[in-house]
């Protein structure tokens, strides 16, 4: 494997006017963007904005018409096999052999990555994303949000630095989500980079250190979200009663998030 060059070692992700168009239609239209390394970068859309496409250039499965780009110090036009050793993707929709169990699924690709001890490398993930007694379950009986996190914690066998999640919570209910961004979070503070995608304005929210609006083909604004929440007015000061959110009440009802659901008078 090269070594990526000293300009790219504070940066992860550099994306420097990237063009990409089908035909007459232009998906996108010279994008700028950095990702600082051990950072989630939420690359935020509604759906056919170019994020996907954005994603697919960076893991070089698609070619840009225009402009350059670097992962992990790598160009992604030539030097994609290092690109492709730095990287992982996780698409939009589970990718696990429903078939087999969670920890065959673990193997599986620890085996194809040509990794010691496969079986080690499986109980290690399982116990770090808490799926440690459901190992042996098949994973087609898996919850939405776990089949996610069996499928995240696929894509970092081999220890990759960063990771793409294509709107990894696509399809998941509130619980599942939650479960999902608590992972993302995990991998940040064990110092990976993951830039994902999202059409969901509460997960970049709760999720990105930097945020980027992908409106047209092209990047409207870029920053923290103390940054974008400064391009707005200052918010006027009224007493408003709080209440609790639809989200607040499902999770107390149902338990999720560690919390213990309410009970009624009829149930006392």
């Amino acid at each position: 494997m090269s070594q990526p060059t000293e300009q790219g070692r504070d940066i992860a992700i550099r994306v420097r006017n990237i063009e990409k168009s089908y035909k007459d239609l232009h998906v996108l239209r010279g994008v700028d963007l950095e990702v600082a390394r051990g950072s989630i970068f939420a690359l935020l859309g509604s759906n056919g904005a170019g994020k996907t496409t954005m994603v697919r250039i960076l893991s070089t499965l698609l070619t840009a018409d225009a402009g350059t780009a670097s992962v992990n110090g790598f160009d992604v036009a030539g030097q994609a096999a290092d690109v492709r050793e730095s990287i992982s993707l996780t698409g939009q929709f589970a990718a696990v052999d429903e078939i087999l169990t969670g920890r065959e699924n673990l193997v599986l690709v620890a085996r194809l990555r040509h990794l010691a001890n496969p079986g080690q490398v499986a109980d290690d993930l399982l116990a770090r994303f808490s799926l440690t007694e459901a190992g042996g379950r098949k994973a087609g009986t898996y919850s939405g949000g776990m089949r996610r996190r069996l499928d995240i914690a696929m894509s970092l066998i081999g220890d990759p630095p960063i990771i793409f999640l294509d709107e990894p919570t696509t399809g998941l209910d509130p619980q599942a989500r939650i479960e999902v961004w608590q992972t993302v979070k995990a991998l940040a503070e064990n110092g990976t980079t993951v830039l994902l995608t999202t059409q969901y304005l509460d997960e970049a929210e709760q999720l990105a250190d930097r945020i980027a609006i992908l409106h047209e083909g092209r990047i409207i604004v870029d920053g923290t979200l103390a940054e974008l929440k400064a391009l707005l007015p200052p918010a006027k000061v009224e007493y408003v009663e709080k209440q609790p959110s639809l989200e607040d009440v499902f999770l107390s009802l149902v338990g999720g998030n560690g919390t213990t659901p309410a009970t009624t008078k009829e149930e006392r």
